[in-house]
């Protein structure tokens, strides 16, 4: 046989192999935090937290996990074990989104809420065992709750965002401030127009037969713009995870 042929067939089953294996390798974005970022059960629709259309915005390249659990804290993540799950599952190159501070800032809970060192502390474990696994992690502050005082915005996560953010900085690593970013949003909107984000439904309501009204947790709307804005935030601050997203 001609060795010409041979080693033809040889570089083409090779180029075939690491053409397959390049394909198979996708790049893995983790996100763990609270009920603002989680996937929701059927029967809670149209709540939806901003991770499920975030996944959306990557190209196919992209494999994210979302781990977000309502009602949790970094405390309780913890606790519950989910954070093992996602350590153990981190790999060199992943990303690891982190969002929390609603439920930690629940002191009066005391299997959730933490004080402010206690939380810093806990984000710590986090970004320095995500670092182990030499993953890449952002922190990101909790989204705004829908509270306005004399119709603006009003901080209600101010000494947990401020903490996140002293973290961020002592080690060095990437922070968006979605706090002050949909803070601006609901600034922007209004009042009375931002009432469209949240879950906000009248009586007689598939899934919501008494109505809700609710000024913490997403519709699908509020879902969308809260992902974009993370999108954006990931492109101006330069963040290499910026490239895979859908031109």
């Amino acid at each position: 046989m001609n060795r010409y042929f041979i080693y033809g067939v040889g570089s083409l089953m090779l180029l075939l192999l690491c053409s397959f294996a390049w394909q198979k390798k996708k790049l893995t974005v983790w996100m763990m935090g609270d009920s603002t970022m989680a996937i929701k059960a059927e029967n809670k629709y149209p709540e939806t937290g901003w991770g499920v259309p975030f996944a959306t915005l990557f190209n196919e390249h992209v494999q994210v996990n979302n781990t977000a659990k309502n009602g949790r804290s970094t405390k309780s993540f913890i606790r519950e074990g989910l954070w093992d799950g996602v350590q153990q599952g981190l790999q060199k190159g992943d990303y690891l989104l982190i969002q929390f501070g609603h439920n930690d800032e629940k002191v009066d809970k005391p299997n959730v809420g933490v004080t402010v060192d206690e939380y810093k502390a806990n984000l710590a474990l986090f970004v320095q065992a995500a670092r182990a696994k030499e993953a890449i992690p952002i922190l990101l502050t909790p989204i705004a709750r829908r509270s306005f005082v004399q119709g603006k915005p009003a901080n209600t996560h101010k000494a947990y965002a401020e903490g996140m953010m002293e973290l961020a900085d002592s080690l060095d690593v990437a922070l968006i401030d979605l706090t002050q970013l949909t803070g601006a949003m609901l600034a922007e909107k209004g009042e009375a127009e931002s009432m469209a984000y949240f879950l906000h439904l009248p009586e007689g309501s598939t899934n919501y037969p008494q109505g809700v009204k609710d000024n913490t947790h997403l519709n699908v709307e509020g879902a969308d713009a809260v992902a974009r804005l993370v999108a954006e935030a990931l492109s101006k601050q330069h963040i290499p995870l910026a490239k895979e997203l859908k031109k």
